[in-house]
């Protein structure tokens, strides 16, 4: 393994080069290596300025072109589930932690970062750390803090994995704990207590009869999503529960603010205690701005409704309208099986390239 931490080549081909890069474990909060394996080689490129925080880089052009446009991609996957190192199979399918999620996508940033020396466009290619988790750990919201000069533009894409198309906006995410209490006994005494477990039933109830919504924005359709992931209460296997607590997270369309989806969740949840443990925006598509419309012709694909949160939400806080793009199909994103179609990333740097040079 130490041989693969050597230097990055950015003359290798995009499928060599994530190949490379999956094969650097980089899970959230231990991106180290790569964040030094990717400032390493763009310091090495005469025609970006390369600045770094924590463990994000940030190269860009400075050639006073007319319109500036980001590339951002982050460094971090899940945990490893017994799929490193990469493999390329015989049918052109790369295997691997991050392949589509998305290390594919990196790889594109830097052959485009180390390869047009005169784009059409300024050009600023974000990497950064730490999307994978709690939002308080993001290096875009660390780098939109303290160094906004740094993300400026005027368009921005976010290479996350889309299959090849344009994904417009993003849902917002919001995460409660639903708590119900009783009063702890032995179990052989049950009577004397009172099951907080039990009371957690209506609940599942509500959450199993929720009918959630679909929301049609500027043509794109966002599903929304409201879901229990966790539940935790008890003490022993002998004692009547006095604590139970659903965790639920809600998935929710852009034509909401955070404000409004919590309204709705406590609604839901009336006569419940209902506590806020996480929550961040959607984002609107904005395809009808120029540079968006422009980006969205030169893929050629017809654009979707991003169905996650993504970091493009961070970029319309700060103003910059922004589109997923990415090789890599999202359905694959944190899964034992993951892998890329060696060939989408080869297309999306085509597309890419295309649109920076035009």
């Amino acid at each position: 393994m130490h041989s693969k931490v050597a230097a990055l080549d950015l003359g290798q081909d995009a499928v060599t080069l994530t190949a490379h890069l999956v094969d650097v474990p980089s899970e959230s909060r231990q991106e180290k290596a790569l964040a030094d394996l990717v400032e390493q080689a763009l310091r090495g490129v005469p025609h970006l300025r390369v600045d770094r925080d924590g463990d994000a880089v940030v190269a860009r052009t400075a050639l006073g072109r007319a319109e500036r446009v980001v590339l951002a991609g982050h460094l971090d996957t899940v945990p490893v589930a017994d799929n490193l190192p990469s493999r390329l199979d015989e049918d052109g399918l790369l295997w691997g932690c991050g392949t589509s999620d998305m290390k594919a996508g990196v790889a594109v940033q830097l052959k485009l970062a180390a390869g047009l020396a005169e784009p059409n466009r300024d050009v600023t290619y974000v990497f950064y750390d730490a999307e994978e988790i709690a939002s308080e750990f993001n290096g875009l919201k660390r780098l939109a803090e303290r160094h906004p000069d740094w993300l400026a533009g005027d368009f921005a894409v976010l290479m996350e994995p889309t299959g090849g198309r344009v994904d417009g906006g993003c849902q917002g995410t919001l995460r409660v704990e639903v708590r119900t209490t009783g009063r702890r006994a032995h179990s052989a005494r049950s009577w004397l207590g009172e099951n907080a477990i039990h009371k957690a039933a209506p609940i599942l109830d509500r959450l199993a009869a929720y009918e959630p919504r679909r929301v049609e924005i500027d043509g794109l359709v966002y599903p929304e999503g409201l879901n229990a992931v966790l539940i935790n209460g008890g003490h022993a296997t002998n004692v009547i529960p006095d604590f139970c607590t659903v965790t639920v997270n809600y998935r929710f369309s852009p034509d909401q603010s955070e404000r409004q989806a919590l309204d709705r969740v406590r609604d839901l949840f009336d006569g419940f205690d209902v506590l806020v443990t996480d929550s961040a925006p959607g984002a609107l598509p904005g395809l009808s701005h120029p540079a968006a419309a422009a980006f969205v012709a030169a893929i050629g694909t017809a654009p979707a409704a991003k169905e996650a949160w993504t970091d493009v939400a961070r970029f319309a806080a700060l103003g910059i309208p922004a589109v997923n793009y990415g090789p890599g199909d999202p359905t694959l994103a944190h899964t034992r099986e993951e892998h890329v179609v060696a060939a989408s990333i080869l297309e999306a740097e085509t597309r890419l390239r295309t649109w920076l040079t035009a």
